[in-house]
């Protein structure tokens, strides 16, 4: 049989970052308490600021029977002559009966002590105070609370509790507080507790205290608003799904309102302004033929048939932000760009000050840029002062007001900074991407100059904190540097930027303290294998050809990888695999072709021939003419005695698949595919 059952845990205001970061877990950790007391059953789960709810059709009012069943000792070591020996004992102890109540079966041919029992599943409400217990220590929020005289911890304080098996409140006390049968609604509604006669009845009750229980409705009435909004308004409001997620968790009464801003804070750079709105205020920023304009949209959680003083509220709060932004702002200009004062802060133990790592990251991109200098249209000459001027602008606006009050907007200020200044296009925009791209599908930079400051700044950090030994561990990454390597290598990629691993590795060291080289060449290649969407055997067998440059590693993997994933490939693989294993027998290289004896020999090596002297735009194309040469190489394999008597023959055979394999080897060595 099955009751519903409804859970509500009234506490106060939730902090809502903390409580999205957890909402799967949370509805997870609940799944897994009903599981592990055989209570499964579908459940809803919902939350407002302040409540969590949980809510059951179909609660089993007891757990489910089991049958426990315990296999003992063979029956000739619990008895001897006629008496239970210490093991037969031990086993009935186990099993909480006497030794005379155990039985015997037959296991594997022997007959063993058996015990078997019927437990009766227990009443699902004398479970309940238990699960809740389990459930809310279960929510890692992180920084938790005590509060009155209590020495155990929540997010914030539990102040009422429901729990409602169909409409009978079960007797269940959590931090002190006592189920009953009465919640909370809006505090502008009503202060006061508010009877649930009817758990049915509980949403419409919520409903009629201005409370919206279900979050995506909360978020459907706000998405409506912003319609409103822009159709009334012809604006465009920006849809920032975290903040959304943010403000649908700290409402219980959403509503979007239009308030504006003077229109001469729009000076500042727009990327200032959305700031100092959505971090400060979770303010949506309000966009006009493509511009922000001066109004901004907040949600508002007030109940009242007036809103025009919530509005001015958030209009006099916006004001003072806007006025500090604005003076950081003209401060900053004044001052200009400079990177003094970064030689007094520390970047790491063992590597110096910031001053000292904007002179490292320097020195490899001036290096980078002469490596590179055919992939530009202008000058070395002209390149390398530009260049130098991009790398010790790059961090000055460390120093900014404006980056100390919003440290989110380092590299942008700069940007707006140095192009107040009139600094050259290139340099500006590489200040801007110089942290690009900032995760896994980030946007890289626009143009190979940026590109090459992303990638010196990126590579000074692996190459700094791996010469002092701050190498990450397992799951532990704590510098991201691994998220920096996948920033170099999509770049690499994106601007076809010859990087062979070992040679430049070795070049760049040269700045640092003597470390293990071989060690960070390991590390950039298993990010490589965490980079490309193939199977991980197609990607060593390219680096088991000698391949470390990252371009063509990526190109021939790729190549390779569209082949080996066609749906013949099985049936040709056997071929390529016999090729490799004679060729691994082989020493001998060089093909003497008077010693052809036979048309298979002759047919194939001139069919070799064709294909090796062919030239191709791509590894595909090669690699499928080679696949293709699998016709010829059955008829040899099945007309050729390849492993002959005559060693001479033996060896030149040999050599002619060797060479088949070697140019094969010359993209990827396909002994290492696996399928």
């Amino acid at each position: 049989m099955t009751q519903s059952l409804f859970i509500e845990i009234g506490v106060e205001e939730l902090p809502a970052i903390p409580l999205l970061k957890i909402l799967d877990n949370i509805r997870t950790s609940w799944q897994n308490i009903l599981k592990k007391n055989s209570l499964e059953c579908e459940f809803e789960f919902y939350y407002t600021p302040r409540r969590l709810v949980l809510m059951h059709k179909s609660m089993p009012i007891t757990q489910s029977s089991s049958i426990i069943e315990l296999v003992g000792p063979p029956l000739n070591v619990a008895m001897q002559d006629g008496k239970p020996t210490q093991a037969g004992i031990g086993f009935a102890a186990k099993c909480g009966v006497s030794f005379d109540s155990l039985t015997t079966r037959e296991e594997k041919g022997r007959e063993v002590l058996f015990y078997s029992n019927t437990v009766n599943g227990k009443e699902t409400v004398s479970l309940l105070e238990g699960m809740l217990l389990e459930w809310i220590n279960s929510m890692a929020f992180g920084k938790m609370m005590r509060w009155a005289s209590r020495s155990d911890e929540f997010i914030r304080p539990i102040r009422w509790l429901q729990v409602r098996f169909g409409n009978n409140v079960v007797p269940v006390e959590l931090f002190g507080v006592k189920s009953g049968a009465a919640t909370f609604v809006h505090r502008m509604v009503n202060t006061n507790s508010i009877k649930v006669p009817d758990t049915t009845l509980y949403e419409d009750i919520l409903k009629n205290g201005a409370v919206i229980l279900k979050p995506d409705n909360r978020k459907a009435l706000i998405l409506a608003d912003f319609d409103d909004i822009e159709q009334t308004q012809s604006v465009e409001i920006e849809r920032d799904e975290d903040l959304l997620a943010e403000v649908v968790a700290i409402t219980e009464n959403p509503k979007a309102l239009l308030g504006t801003f003077d229109a001469g804070f729009l000076r500042l750079p727009p990327e200032v302004i959305i700031t100092s709105m959505k971090e400060h205020q979770r303010y949506f920023p309000v966009f006009k033929n493509g511009k922000l304009s001066n109004n901004f949209v907040v949600v508002s959680n007030a109940v009242t048939d007036d809103y025009s003083k919530v509005i001015e509220g958030n209009q006099r709060v916006l004001k003072p932000r806007l006025t500090d932004a604005l003076f950081f702002y003209d401060n900053d200009l004044k001052r200009g760009l400079s990177i003094e004062g970064l030689e007094k802060v520390q970047f790491m133990d063992g590597l110096g000050s910031l001053k000292d790592k904007i002179d490292r990251e320097e020195k490899i991109a001036l290096y980078l840029v002469e490596k590179y200098s055919d992939k530009f249209d202008r000058k070395l000459d002209i390149l390398k002062p530009l260049m130098s001027e991009a790398m010790r602008l790059a961090k000055a606006d460390l120093t900014s007001e404006m980056v100390y009050e919003f440290t989110e907007l380092q590299g942008l200020m700069g940007y707006y900074y140095a192009t107040a200044l009139g600094k050259e296009t290139e340099i500006c925009e590489a200040i801007k991407e110089q942290y690009m791209p900032v995760g896994e599908g980030a946007e890289l930079p626009g143009a190979l100059f940026s590109a090459i400051v992303a990638m010196a700044i990126k590579l000074d950090t692996i190459l700094g904190l791996f010469s002092v030994g701050k190498i990450p561990t397992g799951s532990k990454d704590p510098f991201a540097l691994r998220r920096a390597v996948n920033g170099i290598v999509r770049i690499l990629v994106k601007y076809d930027l010859p990087f062979d691993i070992k040679s430049t590795i070795s070049d760049l060291s040269l700045n640092y303290q003597s470390f293990d080289l071989e060690n960070l060449s390991s590390f950039i290649i298993e990010r490589i294998y965490k980079s490309i969407d193939a199977n991980p055997s197609i990607i060593t067998s390219v680096l088991a050809s000698g391949e470390r440059d990252v371009c063509e590693i990526f190109k021939k993997a790729l190549a390779l990888n569209s082949i080996v994933s066609r749906d013949d490939f099985k049936n040709i693989s056997s071929t390529f695999k016999r090729v490799a294993n004679i060729s691994c027998d082989s020493g001998k290289t060089e093909v003497n072709t008077a010693l052809f004896s036979q048309n298979e020999e002759k047919e194939l090596y001139n069919e070799f021939t064709a294909v090796s002297n062919a030239s191709y735009d791509s590894y595909e194309k090669k690699l499928g003419a080679l696949f293709g040469l699998k016709n010829s190489l059955d008829t040899y394999f099945d007309n050729v005695m390849v492993n002959s008597d005559d060693e001479v023959l033996k060896l030149n055979r040999q050599a002619t698949i060797g060479a088949i394999y070697n140019s094969f080897k010359s993209i990827a060595d396909i002994k290492e595919i696996t399928i």
